[in-house]
Formats: C-alpha cells, structure tokens, sequence
C-alpha cells in the first residue's frame, strides 16, 4: 500500500459524483445529504479496525470539498481531475486559457506561425515591439503628463545650474 501507483488524471470529471454515490447534475443539497451518510459510514471511529475506511472517508471528505466549491465543480465538471490539478498549478483563472492552448487547433497555429515566418522568435518580436513599444503604441489619454526619459548628463548639468543660482534644488522636465 505504501508504494501505491498514481492515478492518471482523467478528464470525464465522473469519479467523485461516483465516490458520493451521486449522479453529474446533483444539488448542492443531495451532496451535503450524501456526504452525511457516507461520511459516518466510513468514518475512522466508528471503523477504528478498518483502514480502507480510513481511505474512503478521506476520499469523500476530498469529493466533498471540491464538489461544494462552486468554482472547482464547475473546473471538475468541465474538465475532470486534470482541470484541477491546473487549476492547483496555474491557478483558477488560467485554466480555460490552458486548454485552448493545449488543443489541437493552437498547436497547429503556432506550427503553422513558425513555419511561415521561419523562427517563433520574430513573430513575438515583431507584436512586441510594434504594440508595445513601437508605432502602434496606445497613446496616453489627454490630460495626463507624459513620462520622459532625462540622461544623467542633462540631470547633473540641471542640477548643478540650480545649485547655483538659489543653492536648492528644483527639477523641471522639458518636453521633447
């Protein structure tokens, strides 16, 4: 039992409704109703001889949790077991984006993206820079301050020029 193997990650979401002894489409109320039932059936001291009791208790306190979560039902009913194991490693909100990512239709796009352009690399370079930070780049709303970029040079000179004249200093930008 100790070097028990691991269980493959499936994508029916079917196996915890089953532990419960419920069907896909359960109220929260049917959950909370089986979970009772189950939950002092198996549980460890009324069983204290029994250690697959103790393993089935913890599978229904594990179907339980995750079935009473209503965002990690509807990961589980979408996606199975391997949706929550994304879940759990990429968080929640990356889950959708983890699958489309993972179909065939974007690995095919991507395939087919480089295949065109001859690297992977200029294609992020070329969106990259050009929304970014090229022509393409979202201008500032009006009536908020632009920000500018001061070389060393021209901040010491100020600096100094300014020390000079009052013996504070007083930092202005100049626009380009």
């Amino acid at each position: 039992m100790a070097e028990q193997r691991q269980r493959a990650l499936s994508t029916s979401g079917e196996a915890l409704y089953e532990i419960l002894a419920l069907g896909k489409g359960a109220t929260h109320d049917e959950i909370k109703k089986s979970y009772r039932k189950l939950a002092l059936k198996y549980h460890p001291d009324k069983n204290p001889d029994n250690p697959e009791a103790a393993e089935k208790f913890k599978e229904i306190n594990n179907a339980h949790a995750t079935l009473t979560d209503l965002s990690k039902r509807n990961i589980y009913d979408k996606y199975g077991s391997l949706g929550l194991y994304v879940a759990e490693q990429f968080g929640e909100e990356n889950v959708n984006t983890y699958f489309m990512l993972s179909s065939w239709w974007a690995k095919g796009l991507f395939a087919v993206c480089g295949l065109l352009t001859g690297c992977y690399l200029c294609c992020c370079l070329c969106c990259c820079f050009n929304c970014c930070c090229g022509k393409c780049k979202p201008k500032a709303p009006e009536g908020e301050q632009q920000e500018f970029c001061v070389s060393p040079e021209d901040l010491e000179e100020q600096i100094k020029n300014d020390m000079e004249r009052g013996g504070h200093f007083c930092f202005h930008i100049q626009g380009k």
